[in-house]
């Protein structure tokens, strides 16, 4: 419960923080960039050496491939449809193509399934999600925030993300059957638990109601397909057609349905893709998705 309670508490500085002069407008940027050079790479260096790498990771590590790409295709084709710009189709598929499988997702799935539940939801995260907007994330934003897309330069802003860095560092440990002391450890862990908050913080400072904007479509567009489209994907994929059932299947039908991921709004945000529609996506996207998720969770049980 204290999650979710620091989740809406910290949006909530954010706005208030807009008023205070000694926060300038440059301070969601300085935010955004202490999570991807510190706090993100201490993350990973925590968990991905620890988790346990074998087939029963599939599933749950699928879900972040299956939605981002399926994420592509639905906002690519109407955004050639219907003419938008390259920024706001980057932008969608971005923030509605990842969900916040972690830090909102974490402490839901543990409270529904427990420990066991939890170690699914790792899954999707770290091998999935995390993975996913640190190589393909960077990528498909490199490509859509420039007119003509350089290849070379985006190749090379993957591979000098900081993330993505410290991700093949540990991902080489956990093959090496490497790890870290518990001290260190204790130190990552800390400075990784400093992502929630600062980048929720950096959200509510960006995050402005504005009734005649022209974003509030693209925005309930977004959301359908985050919080509706991509669980129900996942669902007739897992279940219907692979006919999978258990806790691990509902899990990953849960974590697909969670509210857009921070980090990708930051990645949208650090990269022009409309900066506005990126934190109305995670600032409005948060709170539908607990009733979203309380459907969702109806629907899977039995399975």
């Amino acid at each position: 419960m204290s999650s979710i309670i620091l989740v809406f508490l910290c949006l909530i500085v954010g706005v208030l923080l807009r008023r205070v002069p000694a926060f300038p407008s440059t301070s969601p940027v300085v935010l955004n960039q202490f999570i991807i050079y510190i706090s993100l790479p201490a993350l990973a260096l925590y968990a991905i050496p620890e988790v346990e790498l074998d087939s029963t990771v599939l599933l749950p590590v699928g879900v972040a491939w299956i939605c981002f790409a399926a994420s592509a295709a639905f906002f690519y084709t109407l955004g050639r449809i219907y003419g938008w710009s390259k920024k706001l189709i980057g932008c969608l598929i971005l923030t509605a193509g990842l969900g916040n499988t972690s830090f909102v997702g974490f402490p839901i799935i543990e409270a529904l399934y427990g420990k066991e539940g939890l170690q699914t939801a790792i899954l999707v995260d770290l091998p999935g999600t995390f993975v996913v907007v640190s190589t393909l994330g960077i990528a498909l934003a490199a490509y859509f925030s420039k007119g003509q897309p350089d290849f070379k330069a985006i190749g090379l802003k993957i591979l000098t993300f900081p993330p993505f860095i410290v991700f093949v560092i540990a991902f080489g440990m956990n093959v090496a059957n490497l790890h870290f002391s518990d001290d260190l450890k204790d130190v990552f862990n800390r400075l990784g638990s400093t992502v929630t908050p600062l980048a929720l913080v950096s959200v509510g400072m960006q995050l402005r109601i504005e009734r005649k904007s022209k974003h509030w479509r693209f925005l309930f567009l977004g959301l359908a397909f985050q919080l509706i489209l991509a669980p129900l994907l996942i669902y007739v994929l897992y279940v219907l057609v692979l006919g999978m059932r258990g806790p691990v299947v509902q899990v990953s039908i849960l974590e697909a349905g969670m509210a857009p991921m921070i980090t990708a709004s930051i990645v949208a945000i650090s990269y022009g893709l409309k900066p506005r529609l990126a934190s109305m996506m995670v600032g409005f996207g948060i709170p539908l998705s607990f009733i979203t998720l309380a459907v969702w969770y109806l629907l899977v049980q039995g399975l």
